[in-house]
């Protein structure tokens, strides 16, 4: 708990406390914190994404609960956080695509698609009457180069070679900083991914427990791996 000093200062959006922090934003950072767990890697020959899918029943069916979703042909996106805020933003994101490709007749740059995503997040961090997004996300593509960013419930915008974020954000990142290489091919990098989720992952990893998408260089398109591929990388 904040002192009683601080306690105004985190009911408003638009309210800076006098040690300059914005205390509606770094709880929605909370919340990224308390998400599953998704890690990108970009590799020599293409870009991993891999996003866990917590089964909070054994009721529930697996293909039912989506963490990464296809922004355009040549561009995903893995969240961690609130899932309704995600789907809002994918939404967005994709619209954001689509304007771009009718009015240059080209597929968007994947800077330019995480600026939009950015800008858009931070507007909402502005306003009053609004709350932040509880959520980021790792967005990956291939536009000539091979590009992985990581937005945050700020609007603040990174480019990684490899990341991770939610609540196996750090343990995830140790393990990456220490095995990461430059040049690494799509298995290696596969493999990278599964080995770092495994080590934050409570209980057996099973195909239906968490989305793996590969984009390829080649073809500079996303391909979301099937149960039947998944199961052989375990």
């Amino acid at each position: 708990m904040y002192p009683p000093s601080q306690a105004a200062y985190d009911r408003a959006i638009t309210v800076f406390s006098p040690d300059g922090r914005l205390f509606q934003v770094e709880y929605a950072r909370e919340a990224v914190k308390t998400g599953s767990t998704s890690i990108g890697v970009v590799c020599e020959d293409g870009i991993v994404l891999l996003a866990h899918k917590r089964a909070t029943s054994p009721l529930v069916i697996g293909g039912s609960t989506e963490k990464i979703f296809t922004i355009d042909a040549h561009i995903a996106a893995s969240s961690s956080g609130l899932v309704a805020d995600a789907r809002k933003l994918v939404d967005y994101a994709r619209l954001e695509a689509q304007k771009h490709r009718l009015t240059f007749n080209e597929q968007i740059p994947v800077e330019v698609l995480s600026k939009h995503i950015g800008d858009h997040i931070q507007f909402y961090t502005q306003y009053a009457g609004v709350r932040p997004y509880g959520v980021s996300f790792l967005i990956a593509g291939a536009d000539g180069g091979l590009r992985l960013y990581e937005t945050d419930p700020s609007g603040a915008l990174f480019e990684y070679k490899a990341a991770a974020i939610g609540a196996g954000k750090k343990a995830v990142e140790e393990l990456l900083e220490k095995e990461y290489k430059d040049g690494m091919v799509l298995d290696e990098g596969v493999r990278l991914a599964v080995k770092a989720i495994r080590k934050v992952v409570e209980g057996k990893l099973t195909a239906n427990t968490f989305d793996l998408a590969i984009i390829s260089k080649d073809d500079g398109k996303v391909r979301v791996l099937s149960k039947e591929e998944k199961a052989k990388w375990l």
